[in-house]
């Protein structure tokens, strides 16, 4: 059975971030021919256009594991009522030089959790409009915007709450057809 490659874009470098916890609990709702890889993102200088022809090491090794991918997962906070500056950055980097972008037809899906009421609404609509720009496909719907509480990670990191596991394990049912449909 082939596997499928998806790669993970957590827009937080916080140690303890819930969208790390939600983007690894998330992995493990996914059927077990699809696999799920964290990229790094903390690493890369922050994007200048006069280092596109010599671009820096990690950003050649974010290149490589996203062309190398099936699929995309993007896992983001909201910060000031948008994405974050790490999350762009790599945006912007992978994107560069001008029509070699990794992300051109790669499907994606967009989720994140926040303490707000609202979750990450805001961030999420900023960034389906630079997938948008992208050539990235992404699931349109559901879409997750989950707000932190006590009781939605147990503790061992599995989803906790029966009806968020429910609704996460429904949002993964459609990303993977998404994933597949595009593959095809």
């Amino acid at each position: 059975m082939a596997q499928t490659r998806i790669a993970v874009i957590v827009g937080s470098l916080r140690k303890d971030s819930f969208n790390h916890k939600l983007a690894l609990a998330l992995a493990q709702l996914a059927p077990s021919d699809f696999t799920f890889e964290s990229l790094r993102i903390d690493d890369l200088p922050l994007y200048n256009q006069d280092d596109d022809a010599n671009q820096a090491p990690s950003v050649k090794r974010l290149k490589t594991e996203i062309a190398a991918a099936d699929g995309l997962l993007f896992v983001t906070p909201e910060y000031n009522r948008s994405i974050p500056g790490v999350l762009k950055n790599a945006i912007d980097h992978a994107s560069r030089p001008y029509g070699q972008s990794a992300w051109a037809g790669k499907p994606a899906g967009v989720v994140g959790i926040s303490v707000g009421a609202i979750g990450t609404a805001l961030a999420q609509q900023h960034l389906r409009n630079i997938l948008a720009y992208l050539d990235v496909p992404t699931l349109g719907a559901p879409e997750v915007f989950l707000q932190a509480k006590d009781d939605l990670f147990d503790d061992k990191g599995h989803i906790g709450n029966e009806g968020s596991k429910k609704f996460l394990q429904g949002w993964m049912d459609k990303y993977v057809a998404w994933v597949k449909s595009h593959s095809a």
